[in-house]
């Protein structure tokens, strides 16, 4: 998966500056990697705004997301990765912003809606957006899960732009 999901990561970045589309990405289960895997290819600085790791419920708070959202829906849910997502799009002022929250493989004890392999993600588009909830199979290691839950997004962001 790693090679496919850096190839899918090239054309994305490659994509969004023929479009002269611009990015952010507020992202806690996957702890920057698709930020990173954007800012893998040539000229990504045209196109890249800035991104979030945002990995404790207080640090998403303090990037612009409503407690009210966390303490209302749980941080694990589509209603935070929306709100993660319009924050990093407000703070930045990017066309697409991509935010990101689940468990990777064990329970959270810091967070009861914990659900070891569930990933919720949202895309916002211009004045769109688009929401998704995924069970990522078991892994052999956290980086694993993390690079599925990145070809997911990288999927979708396809999507969106094409």
């Amino acid at each position: 998966m790693g090679k496919e999901t850096s190839a899918k990561f090239t054309e994305i970045t490659k994509t969004l500056i023929e479009k002269k589309l611009t990015i952010t990405t507020m992202e806690s289960c996957t702890a920057g990697l698709v930020a990173s895997l954007l800012t893998d290819t040539e000229g990504s600085s045209e196109v890249m705004k800035g991104a979030f790791i945002t990995y404790s419920n207080e640090a998403k708070i303090k990037q612009g997301v409503p407690a009210e959202i966390i303490a209302g829906y749980g941080v694990y849910s589509e209603e935070t990765a929306y709100a993660m997502a319009v924050s990093a799009k407000r703070a930045y002022g990017a066309d697409i912003s991509v935010g990101v929250t689940g468990t990777m493989g064990n329970a959270d004890p810091a967070n009861k809606d914990s659900v070891p392999g569930e990933v919720f993600f949202a895309i916002v588009y211009k004045d769109s957006y688009f929401s998704f909830h995924e069970n990522i199979p078991s892994q052999p290691t956290r980086y694993d899960y993390k690079l599925y839950v990145a070809d997911l997004i990288a999927d979708e962001i396809m999507r969106v732009i094409q």
